[in-house]
């Protein structure tokens, strides 16, 4: 079955369709990871893209139960050099088709990959759509060019009512933006008391809830589309301590003040080396994201850089000076990718534990 990709700047693509039949729209980015498909492919901060992965073979162990991130496949649409026809795993349970098929995304193979990832890289992530092989790409294009980004991603992946996994350690407020599974089975891991909220959730509310620590998650889109949430990340600031992750690192930055901007094409993949200033340290991590935060509008905040990217020079934590709180643009929980920055949900907990053991601040 052929089908299209065609971008908004006119190329386009021919390969073999798999997954669903049907037409869609997205942003069109890439991966690098090596293994971790299926991770990232149910990851919600993918939530409205057309995901590129590098890799030329991909399904070559299947989907199984286990490694899921979210409940279904999050992405718009897949596009990749070669897919498995035979996986092999013990857990596998079908195959890449198949599952894309039941949740009705479409894919793409037969497409030069890294042809297409070196046009993303030159011109920025750009609008694209998979098509019937006989559409007419340059009617294409010009729809596309006239076609807006969604702004309300976050509202299809975020929980939307209040859950609770319960444990006899400290209570974590999860803020759930598009939360990856990683993220909660770090915190259960450690036996915490983790209660699940909408990301339209008040600071009132939360604090109601009498959290001993707040978890602000990642997520999907412009951190600047949704502005309660950085209302209430400001409101909570100084009265409990917490951590932000991705999307909610981009969150606390704006809350304190810093400004975020849109990256060319942004990082994801499973190998994006970092260092901690604090340390000298380098450690490779797990990230996706398509923003970033402005090291210029640091200046005259009460936020300091904690790390930072080695390939670009990007921000990729921060810590409050005055407030118990940190964030990291990358994922410590590492789902997929190296567990080099686990620790940091170690380093999360021991200043939930202090700020409990000195008693809860006011500010």
């Amino acid at each position: 079955m052929k089908k299209l990709l065609v971008l908004e700047n006119g190329e386009f693509f021919t390969g073999e369709g798999f997954g669903s039949n049907k037409e869609t729209n997205g942003e069109v980015v890439f991966n690098t990871g090596m293994t971790g498909y299926q991770e990232v492919l149910t990851d919600p901060s993918y939530y409205g893209q057309i995901v590129t992965l590098t890799y030329p073979l991909i399904g070559n162990y299947g989907i199984n139960r286990s490694d899921n991130e979210s409940s279904r496949p999050e992405i718009s649409g897949l596009i990749v050099k070669e897919v498995s026809k035979s996986p092999s795993h013990w857990q596998k349970d079908k195959t890449l088709s198949e599952w894309l098929a039941e949740y009705d995304v479409p894919a793409i193979e037969g497409i030069d990959t890294r042809r297409l990832t070196k046009i993303i890289r030159e011109y920025g992530t750009l609008r694209g759509r998979i098509v019937q092989g006989d559409a007419d790409p340059a009617q294409v294009a010009a729809k596309l060019r006239k076609w807006s980004l969604p702004v309300d991603q976050i509202s299809h992946v975020s929980t939307q009512s209040v859950y609770v996994t319960p444990g006899g350690g400290p209570r974590i407020v999860l803020v759930d933006f598009g939360a990856k599974q990683g993220i909660l089975r770090e915190c259960i891991k450690r036996g915490c008391d983790v209660v699940i909220v909408p990301y339209r959730t008040s600071a009132a509310d939360i604090m109601k809830l009498h959290p001993d620590g707040v978890l602000l998650s990642n997520g999907p889109g412009d951190p600047k589309s949704v502005p309660d949430a950085v209302q209430m990340v400001r409101e909570i600031l100084g009265k409990v301590p917490l951590l932000g992750i991705c999307l909610g690192h981009q969150l606390f930055a704006l809350a304190a003040g810093a400004n975020t901007v849109k990256m060319r094409f942004g990082h994801r993949g499973v190998n994006h080396p970092v260092k901690e200033l604090d340390t000298g340290k380098f450690m490779i991590t797990s990230q996706n994201h398509g923003y970033t935060v402005e090291k210029e509008s640091l200046e005259g905040t009460d936020l300091e850089v904690t790390h930072l990217a080695i390939n670009d020079g990007t921000i990729e934590g921060l810590r409050h000076k005055r407030y118990p709180a940190f964030s990291v643009q990358f994922h410590p929980e590492a789902s997929p990718g190296p567990d080099d920055s686990q620790p940091l949900f170690d380093r999360f907990l021991a200043m939930v534990n202090q700020e409990k053991k000195e008693g809860v601040r006011l500010a």
